[in-house]
C-alpha cells in the first residue's frame, strides 16, 4: 500500500471516528403537529433522519436524543463528554430557563451548536435571552429545520480542520 493512500485511509477512519450528538428540548417530538405556522410541518423523525444521513455523507456517526424532561437532558449531557466529539442542542423551551442545562454543558470540551427552528429575536421578548448562546460554539435560529443541517455542516467542519 502506498504511502498516500495510507494517509487517505487513517484520515478517512479519523473522520469517521467523530460523534455527534443532536440533543432536542421539549415538545419538538411534536414537530409536524405543534404550530406549523411557525416551526414547518417535518417532524421530528424526519429532521432525525435526514441528520443521520448527512452525518454518513459527512463521514460523522450522528445520534439523536429528545426529552421533555430537563434531568434527562442534563444526564445526555454529561454522559456526551466521554462519547461525542461534537453536540448540537436545541433546548427548546429550557433555551430560556435553564441553568442546569447551561451548567451540564460547560463540562463539555466539544463544539456545541445551539439550534432554534424560529427567530427567537423575532419573537416574545422572553425568548430573546438565551442562557446557552454565551457558552455555544455558535447558535442557527430562524431557518426552520434546515437550521439543523448547517450545524451538522459546522461542527464537520470544526472537527475536521
Amino acid at each position: 500500500m502506498s504511502i498516500k493512500k495510507n494517509i487517505k485511509e487513517q484520515q478517512k477512519q479519523s473522520i469517521e471516528s467523530h460523534k455527534v450528538i443532536v440533543i432536542h428540548g421539549p415538545n419538538l417530538n411534536m414537530l409536524g403537529e405543534r404550530e406549523p405556522d411557525k416551526y414547518g410541518t417535518v417532524t421530528l423523525s424526519d429532521i432525525n433522519n435526514g441528520l443521520v444521513k448527512l452525518g454518513e455523507k459527512l463521514g460523522l456517526i450522528v445520534e439523536t436524543f429528545q426529552s421533555n424532561h430537563e434531568g434527562l437532558i442534563v444526564d445526555k449531557i454529561q454522559e456526551t463528554s466521554k462519547i461525542y466529539q461534537g453536540v448540537i442542542i436545541n433546548p427548546a423551551a429550557y433555551t430560556h430557563t435553564s441553568i442546569a442545562i447551561r451548567d451540564a454543558l460547560l463540562l463539555l470540551e466539544v463544539p456545541i451548536i445551539e439550534v432554534h427552528l424560529s427567530n427567537i429575536f423575532k419573537r416574545e421578548n422572553f425568548r430573546h435571552k438565551s442562557m446557552i448562546s454565551d457558552i455555544a460554539t455558535g447558535t442557527l435560529c430562524g431557518f426552520g429545520h434546515l437550521g439543523y443541517y448547517m450545524a451538522l455542516e459546522a461542527i464537520s467542519n470544526l472537527l475536521i480542520k
